[in-house]
């Protein structure tokens, strides 16, 4: 059976692969591809030789070796295709996207330490370099998702029609407030062993306490561009949070340093570490991402905005 859901998996990763690589290679590109993006896919082939070749150090940080290579890699694409990209013309935008992307993480490792739905095992034993490789790792988390959401754009899978229609209204807004409210609350105030069972509640909590407030904030939101007909966004979202999901799994499996998944649901039917419900969860993991991140950015608008108008009446 795990030979089965190895090869399973494996078969994932080259479907995942085979399907961005044709997309691009069948898509007009404004831009040479750049040297950075070669040498984003020289890191992941090079770790991937040095794991399997046995170097320790390769595979205690094998994941973030081969999301840093990924990233690379991603962003060349969508400079080639775009002409513009997050890395290349927004450097210090994309620094401040992996420097938010460990904390944002670390709001979902708070509900694993109660929930207890993964584990970590073959961590060194040193604790400063275990914490470099958590820090590593999770700041690839958040640029993982948005550099994909960015190619798949990109590569036009979803066109971007517009259908106008009628505004939400404040009870609809409130409506999806509250409903994320519960989808956080629930599962850290039922017994543990009942909450273990629900951390999918989690995976789309944020993005509906988050989004209407993002919303009346003026800031990007979801559910603006759901009013004006566009979904655009929201399927690239999910489209990208899949794509990682399989990446995650795939290489996470291979390293010394890993996640394994605890959760008490189909562990006899795994795809690499992970049960097979749990891929469910990806996808809207990525529209969290986008929606806690887009929080992030509206509401530091709005410090800045009340900071300048308090220095001007002062």
């Amino acid at each position: 059976m795990a030979r089965a859901s190895t090869v399973v998996g494996v078969l994932l990763f080259l479907i995942a692969v085979a399907f961005l690589a044709v997309k691009y290679l069948r898509a007009p590109r404004q831009r040479r591809f750049r040297t950075s993006g070669w040498a984003g896919l020289g890191i992941i082939l090079l770790a991937e030789a040095l794991l399997f070749g046995g170097v320790e150090w390769v595979a205690t940080f094998f994941t973030p070796i081969a999301w840093t290579g990924y990233l690379l890699l991603v962003d060349a694409a969508v400079w080639s295709l775009r002409g513009e990209s997050r890395l290349v013309n927004s450097p210090r935008h994309f620094l401040a996207l992996a420097f938010w992307s460990v904390p944002l993480w670390l709001i979902f490792e708070a509900y694993n330490l109660r929930m207890q739905n993964w584990t970590y095992v073959g961590l060194p034993e040193d604790l400063l370099i275990r914490c470099v490789g958590y820090g590593w790792s999770f700041a690839t988390i958040w640029p993982a998702i948005l550099e994909t959401r960015d190619l798949i754009e990109a590569l036009g899978v979803f066109p971007a029609e517009e259908m106008p229609r009628a505004p939400l209204g404040s009870r609809r807004l409130l409506g999806v407030f509250f409903a994320g409210l519960l989808c956080v609350t629930i599962p850290v105030l039922v017994p543990a062993p009942a909450g273990q069972y629900l951390f999918g509640l989690v995976w789309v909590g944020f993005a509906l306490l988050l989004d209407p407030l993002n919303y009346v904030a003026g800031g990007r939101s979801l559910l603006r561009e759901f009013e004006t007909g566009r979904r655009s966004t929201f399927l690239s979202l999910l489209l990208a949070g899949l794509a990682c999901g399989i990446f995650w799994e795939f290489w996470n499996y291979w390293a010394g340093a890993k996640w394994v998944y605890v959760f008490p649901i189909l562990q006899g039917w795994k795809i690499f570490e992970m049960p097979m419900p749990g891929y469910l969860g990806f996808p809207p993991f990525a529209v969290e991402c986008f929606v806690m991140y887009e929080f992030l950015k509206t509401m530091g608008k709005q410090v800045v905005t009340r900071q300048g108008a308090t220095a001007l009446t002062s």
